[in-house]
């Protein structure tokens, strides 16, 4: 079963959100271990950007995934159909 495009994007939004707060709250604390001190609101500012980004991109990767797998359903379901009505399928028995 394929995942629609509204799926797709609540699955992106929700898994953003969740990486958005556990980056948000370790930047705050790793940023200044490396010399990097950093405002709640620069870090804010920042994590939005990369959220539009992140979005996106799980977006387009569920997408491209999602068409691809059902493309490789489809010619998998082809090929077995095909050898059930030529006799050489495994449930068959028979051999070329």
């Amino acid at each position: 079963m394929s995942q629609t495009r509204l799926s797709s994007f609540i699955e992106a939004i929700i898994n953003v959100a969740i990486g958005f707060a556990i980056n948000f709250t370790a930047n705050m604390f790793i940023f200044p271990m490396f010399g990097f001190h950093i405002t709640p609101g620069a870090n804010l500012l920042m994590g939005l950007i990369y959220t539009v980004i992140s979005v996106v991109r799980s977006y387009a990767v569920r997408r491209w995934f999602n068409a691809r797998l059902h493309k490789l359903a489809s010619a998998v379901a082809a090929s077995m159909e095909a050898d059930r009505a030529d006799g050489t399928g495994a449930a068959s028995g028979a051999k070329k």
